[in-house]
């Protein structure tokens, strides 16, 4: 091989590998590029059904009875029966006699009193025989006009006065023979007996605690926004549900609140309204299947607020600083600012900015802005619009 051939062959080879790589780049396909494509998110929504509502308010409350009095002594003395029906549990009626004391010393009382009553009407009528004697002789004697003192008219009144007296000490010694015997005040349930058979008892013992089973109350405190949904806060007679669980069931009663207290806690900065529920333990109606309502039950209270008009009734977390989203008609996104009547802790009640038929967003995005299209949950769409809905954006080479 000529020295000049073997001394190109490297640059020869160089240029054909060259020439060989601008051939395969040439020839090298351009790699495909993919649309882009825009995805519209997708939302469930519901539509609004705007109704008339009662605003039930919640409380609780704890019953005892309208009325509950201590049974104390008016008069002393020993006792000397005690009645099966005065121990605590036992129900009682209006005039049934609990117990009795040693009556002998107020018997010997009223005796006498009756004595000193019948002396002081002798004298009375001896005096006005005495005056009426007076009168005639006077008329005898001489024609000028006699004096009081003459006609005996202050005797006369003093004996009066003295059979008044000897009438209220009568009156008196009846009312203490008949204090011996301790009555029922009115119907109800004995709490507590504090004295027993043979005890020597002084005037103003406590003798029993009694109940009244006409008519419990519950007192239910209330914050004072709550009094707002009231039907009336200066007269707030209304009906009121109580519920309570007994025996493992849950049970009801349908009571009245009936007035209110008026001023507002200092402690807990509440207002109490007072329910009442007539014949809680069913004395009145013995054959009812409801089950009575015993006094120191614990119960909540739904009380029947004011009525609202036109309401929409939405779940709390989609209400955002007084605005919730709606869909519109062309499926886009459209904040609507609302006035909210009341919340509670799972629910919002709007009582202005939402129509019947509005749909509001049920699903919440983490980017959610007026105008933004998306697409609804279970809605069919065309397919010529599904394909408007993908945006495709030419790759650059």
């Amino acid at each position: 091989m000529p020295l000049l051939i073997r001394r190109s062959l490297p640059f020869i080879i160089v240029i054909v590998f060259f020439a060989l790589a601008a051939v395969l780049v040439a020839s090298k396909e351009q790699p495909k590029v993919e649309p882009k494509v825009a995805t519209v998110p997708i939302i469930e929504v519901a539509e609004v059904k705007l109704r008339n509502i009662h605003f039930n308010i919640n409380s609780y409350g704890t019953v005892k009875p309208k009325i509950q009095t201590q049974l104390v002594a008016e008069v002393s003395g020993r006792l000397v029966e005690v009645s099966d029906n005065f121990v605590a549990g036992a129900m009682v009626q209006k005039g049934d006699i609990l117990a009795r004391l040693e009556p002998a010393d107020y018997q010997a009382d009223l005796m006498q009193a009756q004595a000193s009553l019948a002396q002081a009407k002798a004298r009375l009528e001896e005096e006005i025989a005495q005056g009426q004697v007076a009168k005639e002789n006077w008329r005898g004697v001489t024609s000028q006009v006699p004096t009081e003192l003459a006609l005996r008219k202050p005797q006369l009144k003093q004996e009066q006065a003295n059979v008044k007296f000897a009438e209220a000490a009568l009156a008196r010694a009846q009312r203490n023979l008949e204090r011996t015997i301790i009555r029922a005040p009115f119907d109800g349930l004995v709490k507590a007996r504090s004295v027993d058979l043979g005890q020597f008892i002084n005037t103003g013992v406590n003798l029993g605690r009694l109940y009244d089973t006409r008519i419990a109350e519950i007192r239910l405190p209330l914050t004072s926004d709550e009094l707002a949904y009231l039907e009336s806060m200066s007269n707030p007679d209304t009906s009121v549900t109580l519920t309570t669980e007994l025996a493992g069931l849950e049970r009801q009663w349908n009571a009245k609140i009936t007035r209110s207290e008026g001023v507002i806690d200092e402690e807990n900065r509440m207002v109490y309204l007072v329910a009442d529920l007539q014949d809680p333990y069913l004395r009145l109606n013995p054959n009812s299947h409801e089950a009575p309502l015993k006094f120191g039950s614990f119960v909540t209270a739904q009380i029947k607020g004011r009525p609202l008009n036109n309401v929409a009734i939405v779940p709390r977390h989609l209400v955002k600083k007084g605005r919730i989203a709606t869909i519109n008609g062309n499926n886009e996104v459209e904040f609507k600012n609302v006035r909210v009547a009341r919340a509670d802790l799972d629910s919002i009640y709007i009582d202005e900015g939402l129509q019947n038929g509005d749909r509001i967003a049920k699903t919440v995005l983490n980017v959610m802005e007026d105008g933004m299209k998306v697409e609804v949950l279970g809605e069919s769409q065309p397919e010529a619009q599904s394909k408007s809905t993908q945006i495709a954006a030419k790759g650059t080479q």
